[in-house]
């Protein structure tokens, strides 16, 4: 288990747009058709929290949260229900505003999920294609680390654009105290096919995301691996978290999301890692099934 345990939060996407254009982006087809949550749903989540006590910290998520003008207003009102963590997921940039910054942690906000795609502002801002991206977001992580009650987590979703850069990504953001976690997700399409030609084989990505969670380990990170093969990760196959908070999401998002096809093995049958959500749909179109790499753990 990581730092935050996942099913002791739920997560709410209150906003669906965003200001940077990542070349991995899940949902850049459907963003414009996706319905955020409405501030009546909100309020019931956190109605029935402060009645039941079903959750201890809200997520509120979306393509940039952060572009919700009433972010703040959420935050005091999940707090004031009685969630003891409030969660944002967010590129990080407008966090480079003192301002904005302390208002948000003022208003309750504790754990900043910050997504980082690469060590540096050549890597980073051609993944975003938004120049200046990469400052703004390290201006943004430095921002928080003034705050004693406050925690930042690192997403590094991992394409053949950047897996050779995971243990440089690690070294650069070694300086910041508040970062406790570190988490990377393999990149998946919401398609049966790879058609931006951003996923990398396993075998390609595994010397570097192990030389990442050493590096990660040594400098007091806890380490999150998603979508990836359990088997491959040998004695770190306990960092393979996929499970996810209860998410309050547009029902429109579903059918997208279920053509990536997870859970295809050739050993599934045989493995008793439930953790392990095996290979996709087109991760196998363009790589194959791997049956002389992964192995059943049993």
């Amino acid at each position: 288990m990581g730092y935050v345990n996942h099913s002791e939060y739920v997560s709410i996407a209150m906003e669906f747009k965003c200001n940077l254009k990542c070349v991995h982006c899940m949902i850049e087809g459907t963003m414009n058709s996706l319905r955020p949550e409405s501030f009546e749903n909100f309020k019931e989540i956190i109605d029935h929290n402060a009645k039941h006590q079903q959750w201890k910290g809200i997520i509120l998520t979306g393509s940039e949260i952060t572009l919700h003008h009433d972010l703040p207003k959420l935050a005091i009102m999940a707090r004031k229900s009685g969630f003891e963590h409030v969660h944002i997921q967010t590129h990080g940039m407008h966090l480079s505003h003192k301002k904005y910054c302390e208002k948000l942690v003022v208003a309750g906000v504790d754990e900043f999920f910050i997504s980082v795609a690469g060590p540096d502002a050549a890597s980073h801002d051609k993944i975003t294609g938004v120049p200046g991206s990469f400052e703004r977001t390290l201006d943004g992580l430095q921002n928080l680390e003034v705050y004693n009650h406050v925690v930042s987590i690192t997403n590094t979703v991992v394409t053949n654009q950047n897996y050779q850069f995971l243990p440089a990504i690690v070294e650069r953001l070694k300086h910041l105290e508040k970062l406790v976690q570190m988490e990377f997700w393999m990149y998946w399409p919401m398609s049966e096919r790879d058609d931006k030609n951003l996923i990398a084989a396993n075998a390609e990505i595994l010397p570097y995301l192990k030389e990442a969670i050493t590096a990660a380990r040594s400098f007091g990170r806890q380490v999150e691996i998603k979508n990836f093969p359990a088997c491959l990760l040998g004695d770190d196959k306990d960092l393979l978290v996929n499970s996810q908070p209860q998410l309050f999401i547009d029902p429109a998002f579903w059918p997208e999301f279920m053509r990536n096809g997870f859970h295809e093995c050739f050993y599934r049958e045989e493995c008793t890692i439930t953790e392990c959500l095996g290979l996709n749909a087109a991760y196998i179109e363009k790589f194959g099934r791997d049956k002389d790499q992964l192995y059943p753990i049993r």
